[in-house]
């Protein structure tokens, strides 16, 4: 009986030898599949390996004859990913920093599946891995699932929310509250993944970041509905901008050229944008105004200020001298 479940296999097996075995600088003879089938104890002919590689064929898998010395050789010429597609895959799961380590070594373990034994190693490339901060919340991947599950369900659900102190211990916030939620919409910002809901506890729409949630359950209760007020704030929320409670203003902001790609990268390139007679551009954009804004423009030092309008230039002028202060008033013989 053994005998005869292998010989019902033999198909699948050729079906995964040239998945694994076989591209387009591999190619296996008639010879090698079945002296890889007597290796499995399965006993096969050559005009049997011939109908079965028609069979594939038909099925869809598309096998090539090629030449291997004097004899007719089988390769898989292409298949669900291209290759170049799978090292596109691989190095975002390396370089994702919502991911753990472990995680993502799971991952790419599975797109090597995708491939053949020849190409899969290739993918474990630790180049990003190995110079980013990674996630170290390994329930992540499931509280996403959970999460997506409970948005397509209407269901509310709940979970704890923790920190770090400054011993880099994790600490649960309110004492491990449960905090119970309304999920609306999930946001990829930054490398990083927010729940952006409405919260109980606050009686308003709130962000998260899921990296610092834990035990998220799922809930038998119906998710509040959001009037189309708290909808628009929700979406506002979709941006890290706004996550602060920044009012949305419309700010004229004058770079560098030497900045374009970096502002084409923030707002797009339906940016309204002109040339300024001093052959700077200026350009003009509805953003939130909160420390996240801050914190962008003032990394490019003296090649971005904000021209209008009056109010935002003043607090910008604010924000710096809050900074400036920090220097100022400092002891000069601290660090000598």
């Amino acid at each position: 009986m053994a005998g005869q479940s292998k010989q019902k296999n033999k198909l699948l097996v050729i079906k995964q030898l040239l998945e694994q075995k076989t591209d387009e600088n591999h190619a296996l003879t008639v010879q090698d599949i079945i002296g890889e089938l007597a290796s499995r104890r399965i006993s096969c002919e050559r005009k049997t390996v011939y109908d079965d590689i028609a069979t594939l064929q038909d099925f869809g898998m598309d096998i090539v004859v090629s030449k291997k010395g004097h004899s007719n050789a089988y390769y898989l010429a292409s298949r669900q990913f291209q290759t170049e597609e799978l090292f596109i895959l691989s190095d975002a799961v390396a370089s994702s920093k919502f991911l753990t380590r472990k995680k993502s070594s799971e991952l790419i373990s599975k797109l090597q599946d995708l491939t053949s034994n020849y190409i899969a190693p290739k993918l474990s490339r630790e180049v990003f891995v190995n110079s980013r901060v990674k996630a170290f919340n390994e329930s992540i991947y499931y509280n996403i699932n959970s999460i997506h599950e409970a948005i397509k369900s209407g269901q509310k659900i709940t979970f704890r929310y923790y920190y770090y102190d400054l011993e880099k211990r994790k600490k649960l916030r309110h004492g491990g509250f449960v905090y119970k939620v309304s999920p609306k919409y999930l946001a990829w910002e930054e490398d990083k993944y927010y729940l952006i809901c409405y919260c109980e506890k606050h009686e308003d729409i709130a962000r998260y970041r899921i990296d610092r949630m834990e035990r998220v359950s799922i809930i038998d209760e119906k998710a509040v509905s959001l009037t189309p007020e708290t909808e628009a704030i929700a979406k506002a929320q979709l941006s890290v901008y706004s996550m602060y409670g920044g009012e949305e203003k419309s700010v004229s902001i004058e770079f560098d050229q030497s900045l374009v790609d970096a502002v084409i990268d923030r707002f797009g390139t339906r940016v309204n944008s002109r040339i300024t007679e001093d052959g700077k551009f200026r350009i003009s954009v509805d953003v939130q105004i909160s420390p996240p804004f801050w914190g962008w423009l003032f990394q490019f030092g003296d090649k971005a200020k904000i021209v209008a309008p009056k109010d935002i230039v003043a607090q910008a002028q604010h924000e710096i001298s809050k900074i400036a202060k920090l220097y100022t008033n400092s002891d000069s013989t601290e660090g000598k």
